[in-house]
């Protein structure tokens, strides 16, 4: 088996791509690559069983249905008893946000309210060259693509997810990875880009949606989750996935 893992900026540059092949007991990082294109990642997911893509798939769609009201020039006010900032909260993050938040304590970012906006215009994109490519694309994680948010799978997996993108660098995540997975042979990028490292994360990240374990939305969920996106968390031990 082949999984594939994107972390997914607005430019090419920033943009990394990791294949990982699976055998019996093992795995081995095939290729790892920065400066990656849409070209790229859309061959690449093609020759990929499953792929992994850090970036969200979709917008709130309280947030989608402001800004079309808003354009007809009037908006929907807050539900009874709900106060200003729990509407504002509406806005800004996807039900499976608010499920990371309750099951990891993270919060991810903002797709209405932060920069990742801009990954997330790329990633629709995307999507929408894969499916013209006839590659099924469910923004569930249910197709061959799932959304993958790399700190979540290393709280999962009992690994720093903290601050390794700032000071020191990630050296040591990279030495604590390979320590908690020693079946897994990488190549020397992984620890010269924190990006390249985030595309390895989304690769075994994809794995565990390979595998079926992964934190499916619920029947009340899944109607809104199959259009704001949903963030694939890892059911499983990082041991569990060879």
């Amino acid at each position: 088996m082949l999984t594939l893992g994107v972390d997914l900026a607005a430019a090419d540059e920033r943009t990394a791509l990791a294949v990982v092949e699976w055998r019996a007991g093992a795995a081995e990082v095939r290729r790892l690559q920065l400066g990656v294109s849409d070209d790229e990642i859309v061959a690449a997911v093609a020759e990929a069983d499953h792929a992994g893509i850090d970036a969200p798939f979709g917008w709130p769609v309280s947030f989608t249905s402001l800004v079309g009201d808003h354009a007809r020039g009037t908006i929907a006010l807050p539900d009874a008893g709900e106060s200003t900032a729990q509407w504002r909260r509406r806005m800004v993050y996807r039900t499976t946000d608010e499920v990371v938040r309750a099951e990891t304590g993270l919060i991810p970012l903002s797709v209405s309210a932060d920069r990742i906006a801009h990954a997330a215009f790329r990633a629709a994109l995307l999507l929408t060259r894969l499916a013209d490519a006839g590659i099924k694309v469910d923004r569930t994680g249910e197709g061959r693509v799932a959304e993958i948010y790399p700190a979540a799978c290393l709280r999962r997996w009992r690994l720093t997810h903290r601050g390794y993108k700032r000071g020191e660098g990630h050296g040591f995540l990279v030495d604590d990875l390979l320590a908690a997975a020693p079946w897994l042979r990488t190549g020397a990028l992984i620890r010269e880009s924190h990006d390249a490292f985030d595309a390895v994360i989304a690769a075994l990240g994809a794995r565990a949606v390979a595998l079926g374990h992964f934190r499916r939305p619920t029947p009340g969920e899944r109607p809104v989750a199959a259009v704001e996106g949903w963030i694939a968390l890892p059911t499983c031990d990082l041991g569990d996935l060879p």
